[in-house]
């Protein structure tokens, strides 16, 4: 849990900076210079919990896209998994999708610090992704779902904390949708466990 904390306030502070960062690129409307007068999400809108969490989130949902994408590519994978994996795809790649276009709308870059930080929060490690990616069958089906249910608690944690600490209308939305769907895909997942 200290762990946890430390790395959450590691995150909190390199969001912030990023932030700042980009405050100097913010016309007085609020809008970054090069963004069009029909975004519906600004930088006025958003504040550090917010940028936190969509830059946390994005490469967080395109890890769990890779690991679907490598278990949809075997054979002898479980029924509900491969629409499992499926589901998490079509949902989370325009998830993808519309963060990265709120965090070009703010002006923060992805490499504004946040890079080179682990990410944390369930990703998945190098090794855990080759383990999946070896794996066959029935085990890559349960493990899959193992590594997924981490994965999906560490989205609900981060999800939780920008219910918490965000402010901006559409990603505190976001937030609470993908906390109620990554519960809900938790459930399911540990019932296809027991039943493996």
């Amino acid at each position: 849990m200290k762990i946890r904390s430390s790395a959450t306030a590691a995150i909190a502070l390199t969001a912030l900076l990023a932030l700042s960062g980009c405050a100097n690129a913010m016309t007085q409307s609020g809008q970054s210079p090069d963004a069009s007068p029909t975004d519906s999400v600004t930088i006025a809108d958003a504040n550090s919990a917010d940028v936190m969490f969509t830059a946390m989130m994005i490469p967080h949902h395109e890890q769990a896209v890779e690991m679907a994408d490598m278990v949809l590519e075997k054979d002898g994978i479980d029924e509900r998994v491969v629409t499992l994996a499926q589901e998490i795809k079509a949902v989370q790649g325009p998830e993808i999708e519309l963060m990265t276009s709120w965090i070009e709308g703010w002006g923060v870059g992805m490499t504004d610090g946040m890079d080179g930080m682990g990410h944390g929060d369930g990703m998945m490690s190098d090794s855990d992704m080759a383990d999946l990616e070896a794996a066959d069958g029935d085990d890559a089906s349960r493990l899959f779902l193992e590594q997924m249910i981490v994965h999906h608690e560490g989205a609900i944690d981060m999800a939780e904390l920008e219910i918490d600490s965000g402010q901006n209308a559409d990603v505190l939305a976001l937030a609470q949708k993908i906390m109620d769907a990554q519960t809900t895909e938790i459930s399911l997942m540990r019932s296809i466990i027991s039943s493996l």
